[in-house]
């Protein structure tokens, strides 16, 4: 997939993995191609330091035992579906190296280290190894891991919503197009739901100005039309209707009747 996408022109920085797809051979990858990367191990994996870094050496989880309460800080991997995901995380820095000795795009020093998270809840730890520029911030590393919650939470509802997993085709090609059908619902899902949320532009209040009803020259605002007819007035177009000699009024033209 690193590959395809590499190949295809997508652009991207990191990569997050889960423990589940190893290491070895998918970090040299990522170092030729100038990827940084937070991909998750086992407590048996082993790590150690050198080329002037603090000692470190051991497997992930003897090395998290060993740790020193200050080498601990409390931050956030992100909004969760209940506010920030707040754990303990701890970084040691491994090795600082060349990139250019891996041939690929990326230049300058990098550094390759241990991220360790430790729950608030049963102090249950999970490790990383991680692949970035030489002084990039724990804050950094912690949103790139952070960020495979919402992948994760996003193939769970693409599950659920749009039957990413209800499939049982027989070949790859069919895999491919019912996946990729899914995932383009999901992304036209995703953008109405993003543009209907967004906040309605501020109300603009508008002043009217009240008129001085002794200014005010047009028809009666009690009578809504023109002002009442004096007496004399109606006479006269009383007068008019009936004709001259008194007979009655003239009938309307059949194209003025309704």
């Amino acid at each position: 997939m690193i590959e395809r996408a590499i190949a295809a022109g997508m652009p991207f920085a990191w990569v997050a993995a889960d423990s589940v797809y190893g290491v070895g051979e998918i970090e040299m990858a990522l170092r030729r191609a100038g990827k940084g990367y937070v991909l998750g191990v086992n407590a048996t994996q082993a790590f150690n330091s050198w080329i002037g870094k603090p000692t470190v050496a051991g497997t992930a989880e003897e090395i998290a035992n060993g740790l020193e309460p200050a080498a601990w800080e409390r931050l956030s991997a992100g909004e969760g579906s209940k506010g920030p995901r707040f754990f303990d995380w701890a970084y040691l820095e491994l090795a600082d190296l060349d990139a250019d000795q891996y041939g690929g795009s990326a230049t300058g020093i990098w550094t390759r280290g241990l991220l360790i998270r430790r729950s608030l809840s049963d102090g249950e730890c999970a490790y990383f190894t991680t692949w970035c520029p030489a002084g990039s911030a724990i804050e950094t590393l912690i949103a790139v891991e952070g960020q495979r919650w919402a992948i994760e939470d996003a193939f769970e509802t693409a599950k659920n919503e749009l039957g990413l997993d209800h499939n049982e085709t027989r070949s790859w090609h069919g895999w491919h197009r019912h996946v990729s059908l899914v995932m383009l619902a999901f992304v036209m899902l995703a953008t109405i739901r993003y543009q209907a949320n967004q906040q309605p532009p501020p109300k603009t209040l508008i002043r009217l100005t009240r008129t001085h009803q002794t200014s005010f020259t047009g028809p009666s605002r009690r009578s809504g039309a023109l002002p009442p007819a004096s007496h004399s007035d109606a006479s006269s177009q009383r007068t008019s209707s009936l004709g001259h000699s008194g007979d009655a009024p003239t009938k309307p033209p059949r194209s003025a009747r309704i």
